[in-house]
């Protein structure tokens, strides 16, 4: 049997992005993005309300990141999602420390260890009345302390988080594989 909630929307897993930005005066802001993710192999897809400080500067300076917030950086990823980045620098507040990514004109915040640099490419009004901004991944990078033993990224060391909308918390991702994609489903051939 099932239970109907109406028009409720829980989509799982949802990524906790934090999304870097510099200013006009060069001075870092991030801000957590609930509505997000990956919209092409290239690209990702942000949807945004139209008065955001990390929209302001996508536009003044074309480019931003995305990190994958963890365990370990939960609170100033719930930080930064609770308050605007109008009048407060929200880095400093964190004590976080942001380095100017070597591919776009944007922070890149050092102790989230899985960041996208990102080139601004456009962005939309959406019928819902945010603004749905698209980048261009121009880089990823990792910390060596999420790499494998070949230097991989190993998304199980990283202890990734995604937002539970449908019980308004936090929740690890699990580390555990369960099979190996494009291979797996095979087993179904005839």
């Amino acid at each position: 049997m099932r239970k109907d909630f109406g028009r409720r929307a829980v989509v799982a897993p949802l990524p906790v992005l934090i999304v870097g930005t510099y200013d006009e005066n060069n001075v870092p802001n991030a801000m957590n993005v609930a509505w997000g993710g990956q919209c092409s192999e290239h690209h990702v897809a942000l949807n945004l309300g139209h008065k955001r400080k990390t929209l302001d500067n996508m536009r003044l300076t074309g480019a931003f990141t995305v990190s994958f917030a963890t365990v370990d950086t939960v609170v100033a990823a719930d930080y930064y999602g609770d308050v605007q980045g109008y009048g407060v620098n929200k880095i400093e507040v964190a004590d976080h420390h942001a380095v100017k990514s070597p591919n776009v004109n944007a922070p890149i915040i050092e102790e989230f260890p899985l960041t996208l640099e990102c080139r601004f490419v456009r962005e939309e009004e959406t019928p819902e009345g945010e603004v749905r901004v698209v980048g261009e991944v121009v880089n990823m990078s990792a910390d060596e302390s999420i790499l494998d033993e070949n230097g991989k990224i190993d998304l199980g060391k990283a202890r990734l988080i995604t937002f539970d909308s449908a019980s308004l918390i936090y929740r690890e991702i699990g580390a555990t594989s369960v099979g190996d994609a494009f291979t797996i489903g095979r087993q179904l051939l005839k």
